[in-house]
């Protein structure tokens, strides 16, 4: 069967399991029936054989097995599953989180949007009616009042006005539309930190409320009651684990079933490490909402002290502290949305334990804690483990692949990924999926790079002569109790488990086990994706021809033509290369660096009559070696 094929079969058969839970008035989603189809399949007492297609029969009994499943409302096994389904829907990352509702904000702050920047505004009441959608759209983003109060719109309206009064109108319209939105969402930035300086300074703040001083007050409750929560689970596990230690240490089992017991011992476990998971978000709040008060405290003493009692002050000096006023009163806003997020998966985890407190009620458990059981917190369980007394000593039992790690030799030690999150692997094992807390004071037995802590030495002993045989058991558990999967953090493990028709006899199989098979591996001669660019030239000839095409562009006129549909809708824009200045040379006279000649003629005026004209020339010229 190909894999869409196999992917189509289980779709039907989640889709008919569905169908069937809701004729019978249980409506379910598709997660949780995909999460117990898996379940049934696990479950070797179901005798599913994972190595063939599943027959008509086994679709049918598989159909069956869920609905019976499903339809259990007194089973506090379902109700974890359900439980864990619901956690993941609806639990995700503090970014996450706030990334989504972001989203949602901004979806449904589209039509507004769209409607400003898409106007063609060009009378004055349609201007004015387009300023007056402006506004609204800053109070919706900005949140800080409602656009329906008039006294909140007037102060919009003023500290809009002081930023963008309504002549600038014009120019916001020759934007283009991303210009726009960039543009109005800095104003709603700019507006918001004015409105809450405003508010500082006693001159205005209408419906804003006061965040910071309702967070102080919404964090520490939101605390006390996840604390609460988390202390009244705990009171069950303890009361649960006492009585199945007591239950199990007894001939005859008289009481209530263990069975059930583990499953509502489990479901407990499941909901305070989820409760534990909101409380660090909590403090996380806390300490967010602390550090925003501090800045926003410092803000505000700088723009006292840049605005004073000036009548004017530069923009350039108070826009940006504004934008920042307002990415502060944003964090505000994140942290009581995270907070009232929070909150509602803190109520809807409730109804997820109701089952297991309705069958195991006070009037029932009591009787047995008062019949001398004790029941002891998983801090009394670790005080009473701890002590040079109750450690592994590494020589009493060494063997390959385990090495014994402790607190004053190992770096981080309070930091290693311990297996099954920290519960016992011994007692997981032996006592059939009991929780009991490890004590990794005692040792932490390292083996195939993961971590084993225990509740006590003589526990740690036992698992060290055999880990893998009770890692399988821990394994052969949870595919009876598939809720321990997520909640011991198992999803590895099950990826190399053995199928369950392995583990079968023979007379209890619907076919015979496959022990052999052909197998092959190949490798890829490409495993690489192939990255192929196709403007890549590797002659340089092609590519000066290329540049010469693109330099004989600038002889070219661009041009460009616009049709009566697109009339007043786009921006048209020709460019044009600006003149460039040219210069040409022209021949200089030159000469050398000689001396010039000098003559001088002596004798031209003669001696009279009787005497001769005697002429004597004289050479005055310098020599070129002496200049």
């Amino acid at each position: 069967m190909s894999r869409a094929q196999a992917e189509s079969v289980i779709k039907n058969i989640i889709r008919e399991i569905s169908q069937e839970c809701a004729s019978k008035g249980q409506a379910v989603s598709e997660t949780l029936v995909a999460f117990m189809v898996k379940a049934v399949v696990l479950d070797p007492d179901n005798e599913f054989n994972v190595d063939r297609t599943l027959t008509k029969d086994d679709v049918q009994k598989l159909i069956r097995l869920c609905v019976e499943r499903l339809m259990d409302n007194r089973s506090p096994a379902l109700e974890t599953v359900k439980m864990q389904v619901y956690f993941d829907m609806n639990y995700t990352t503090r970014s996450d989180f706030l990334e989504e509702h972001r989203r949602v904000l901004e979806s449904r702050l589209q039509p507004v949007v769209r409607e400003i920047t898409d106007s063609r505004a060009r009378t004055r009441e349609e201007l004015e009616s387009l300023y007056r959608k402006i506004v609204s759209a800053v109070l919706l983003r900005s949140g800080l009042g409602s656009p329906t109060d008039i006294a909140v719109v007037r102060e919009a309206t003023a500290a809009l006005q002081s930023v963008f009064p309504q002549t600038e109108l014009g120019s916001f319209m020759s934007l283009n539309k991303r210009d726009k939105e960039r543009q109005l969402l800095e104003l709603t930035m700019i507006v918001t930190g004015i409105r809450l300086f405003n508010k500082e300074c006693g001159k205005g703040g209408e419906g804003i409320d006061d965040l910071p001083a309702i967070l102080n007050e919404a964090v520490p409750a939101t605390t006390q009651s996840v604390d609460t929560e988390i202390q009244s689970t705990l009171r069950s596990a303890y009361q649960y684990t006492a009585l199945i230690e007591d239950l199990t240490k007894r001939p005859k089992q008289v009481g209530p079933s263990i069975q059930i017991l583990k499953e509502a011992l489990i479901n407990t476990r499941q909901h305070e490490a989820f409760l534990r998971i909101i409380l660090n978000d909590v403090i996380s709040c806390a300490q967010q909402v602390e550090l925003l008060e501090n800045q926003l405290a410092t803000r505000m003493e700088q723009l006292q002290a840049t605005v004073q009692s000036k009548t004017a002050v530069p923009t350039a000096q108070v826009y940006p502290q504004f934008i920042h006023l307002a990415q502060l009163w944003s964090g505000f806003q994140d942290e009581m949305v995270l907070l009232s997020v929070l909150s509602n998966i803190l109520a809807s985890l409730e109804p997820f334990t109701r089952g297991h407190k309705e069958l195991f009620t006070d009037e029932l458990l009591n009787p047995y804690i008062m019949d001398g059981m004790v029941v002891l917190t998983d801090e009394e369980r670790i005080n009473a483990t701890s002590g040079p007394e109750h450690r592994v000593n590494p020589q009493d039992y060494q063997a390959e692949n385990r090495d014994w790690l402790f607190p004053e030799t190992t770096k981080n030690f309070a930091k290693l990924p311990l297996q099954y999150k920290g519960y016992c692997a011994y007692t997981l094992a032996k006592y059939d999926r009991l929780l009991v807390p490890a004590n990794p004071a005692i040792g932490v037995m390292r083996y195939r790079d993961h971590y084993y802590a225990f509740s006590s030495r003589e526990a740690a002993y036992e698992f060290a002569q055999a880990p893998q045989e009770y890692i399988h058991l821990v394994a052969e558990g949870a595919k009876k109790s598939p809720e321990l999967i997520q909640l011991l953090e198992l999803h590895t493990q099950f990826s190399t488990i053995t199928p369950y028709s392995q583990g079968r006899d023979a007379g209890k199989m619907v076919e015979k086990p496959v022990t052999k098979c052909d197998s092959g591996t190949q490798t890829d001669t490409h495993f690489m994706e192939s990255n192929i660019v196709k403007t890549y030239e590797w002659n340089e000839w092609e590519l000066r021809r290329k540049a010469i095409k693109l330099a004989n562009l600038r002889t070219r006129l661009t041009t460009a033509m616009q049709t009566n549909m697109s009339n007043m809708r786009r921006d048209n824009v020709t460019q044009v290369y600006p003149l460039k200045d040219v210069d040409t040379q022209t021949k200089t006279d030159g000469y050398s660096n000689v001396p010039k000649p000098q003559v001088f003629l002596a004798g031209l005026r003669g001696g009279g009559m009787s005497v001769p004209t005697v002429m004597t020339k004289v050479d005055l010229t310098i020599d070129v070696d002496q200049t």
